[in-house]
């Protein structure tokens, strides 16, 4: 069985969620961005009692509010974080922006598309999302019925596209697409409270 716990993490409020089975956790969007914020996220991830290499690391895209304690997790737990491809460039590039808020380094990123090929007991499909990055990506357990929608989907909005690679065109093909899966999926977005795509579609 999925289990789900969530935080809210750094200025913008990021979500972050830790999920996990019996056997296997991931981390989608690790935004702590101070030391109270990482011991919160690492007593939860520790209190699993699962060894590091059942652990695997997400970001839904590339923008620094999602990343704040990317180069902190990958310190502690030895994994690189994984994303699209697309938007690896941008996460690369924002190193100017992590020493603006005191963030030493940007953290080792590596593509998503290897992922599942890792995970044995975490039953997921990696949808991908442009519009609000150009590789913007949500996590969805068909089984459970959720749906992790970074910042394409929030209760009752959706991802701004006038950042650098925004493209609202992308956005709204992404939207519709997720507006295809079951209307009782529930939306765990990067923002904001969870929802349902039935309340989303209205």
């Amino acid at each position: 069985m999925l289990e789900i716990k969530s935080f809210e993490f750094g200025p913008f409020g990021t979500n972050c969620y830790v999920v996990h089975t019996e056997n296997e956790v991931l981390i989608i969007d690790p935004a702590c961005s101070n030391q109270y914020e990482q011991q919160q996220l690492y007593a939860c991830v520790n209190s699993l009692n699962l060894p590091s290499t059942a652990l695997h690391i997400v970001a839904t895209h590339g923008h620094l509010d999602h990343l704040w304690g990317a180069a902190w997790a990958t310190e502690q737990w030895h994994m690189p974080v994984l994303m699209h491809e697309a938007d690896i460039p941008m996460a690369q590039a924002m190193q100017q922006q992590y020493n603006l808020f005191g963030i030493r380094r940007a953290a080792e990123v590596f593509p998503i598309e290897n992922l599942k090929s890792k995970i044995k007991n975490l039953k997921f499909e990696i949808i991908n999302t442009p519009g609000h990055t150009p590789g913007s990506v949500c996590l969805y357990w068909p089984e459970e019925k959720v749906l992790f929608s970074g910042d394409t989907l929030f209760c009752m909005g959706y991802g701004r596209t006038d950042l650098p690679g925004g493209d609202m065109t992308q956005l709204i093909t992404s939207l519709q697409q997720l507006f295809t899966l079951p209307a009782d999926v529930r939306v765990y977005p990067g923002h904001g409270e969870a929802t349902t795509i039935a309340a989303e579609r209205r």
